[in-house]
């Protein structure tokens, strides 16, 4: 319940909190957008003036117990193998599954995941890949079937 309602919170403060640009980013092309802190000895930003750009700062934070939570309130856990998951807990850890697994070796791991009752996070477009290397499996090629598909591929 705290849970739920800090995160409420902090999904709140996020929409209040400006976006922190690099000063006269906007101004000139050689100066990039991401955030670097103002030098200048009349710099209204590094002042803290009301004119000047707003500083990231610690007033800006969100509350301590959901601080680099997913929005889904788990912990993100990186995983590549099976071993990986021996000593998470379903009810705290949700999975994100390495991009460098190729499709196989992927398939078996969300299969035994989510058997263990896991949240997946990363399933998204790779799901369809999924079911058809599934049903590829599934559907083994006899010696005769094969030969037809390679004729009718012949006479396209």
């Amino acid at each position: 319940m705290e849970q739920k309602r800090l995160m409420k919170l902090r999904k709140n403060m996020a929409k209040h909190r400006p976006s922190f640009r690099r000063v006269e980013s906007w101004r000139y092309v050689r100066v990039k957008d991401p955030w670097r802190k103002a030098r200048g000895i009349d710099s209204r930003t590094r002042i803290k003036s009301k004119s000047g750009v707003k500083s990231p700062s610690v007033g800006y934070r969100g509350p301590k117990k959901v601080r680099g939570l997913h929005p889904s309130g788990y912990v993100e856990i990186r995983v590549v193998s099976i071993e990986d998951l021996k000593n998470l807990n379903n009810k705290i850890h949700a999975l994100k599954i390495s991009s460098k697994l190729g499709a196989k070796k992927r398939m078996l791991l969300i299969d035994y995941a989510q058997n263990r009752g896991f949240k997946v996070l990363n399933i998204g477009t790779s799901q369809k890949e999924l079911e058809d290397l599934e049903s590829m499996l599934e559907s083994s090629f006899d010696d005769e079937e094969f030969d037809d598909l390679e004729e009718e591929l012949k006479d396209d």
